[in-house]
């Protein structure tokens, strides 16, 4: 199944059209997406404007691949849980921000393992046409490495 989330602030129009045309031409038919206040409603999916916190866990769960917004809780979600994420930035240019942040954002997170850039349109449908393949990114902690809290510890018991 493939899970698209725009998140809950703006919608993104953009990249739910993109993702409903390259669906529209494919066999899959397991898709949803959340659109917030969106705009265009997808032809080709399910879509909800939002989902409650257990509906949104339950699709990252179930899901093969992410595809979403440059937002940092989406993305760090994704890695926590292993999934591949494809991440498509609203750009300022065509007025889904009001500023470039999420280039800047995709910029610093090109280089990760299991996190997948789409500046455009034909990117997103080059992963799509793979997203079987698509590989996941290391797991990271919802909290603080084991490490660190030793560390810290220890200086609060030496103090």
């Amino acid at each position: 199944m493939i899970f698209a989330t725009v998140g809950t602030q703006l919608p993104f129009d953009r990249m739910i059209q993109s993702l409903d045309k390259w669906l529209q031409n494919q066999e899959v038919k397991d898709c949803f997406a959340q659109i917030s206040d969106s705009q265009y409603k997808p032809k080709h999916m399910k879509f909800a404007p939002f989902l409650s916190p257990s509906e949104f866990a339950n699709l990252l769960a179930n899901c093969k691949v992410i595809v979403s917004h440059a937002g940092m809780g989406t993305v760090l979600s994704a890695l926590q849980i292993q999934k591949p994420i494809i991440i498509m930035p609203r750009l300022a240019a065509y007025g889904e921000h009001r500023n470039d942040h999420q280039l800047a954002t995709t910029e610093g997170l090109s280089n990760r393992e299991g996190i997948h850039i789409a500046n455009s349109s034909a990117e997103l449908h080059e992963y799509l046409d793979n997203y079987q393949d698509l590989t996941a990114g290391v797991e990271i902690y919802n909290g603080a490495a084991p490490s660190l809290i030793s560390q810290v510890s220890d200086f609060i018991k030496s103090a």
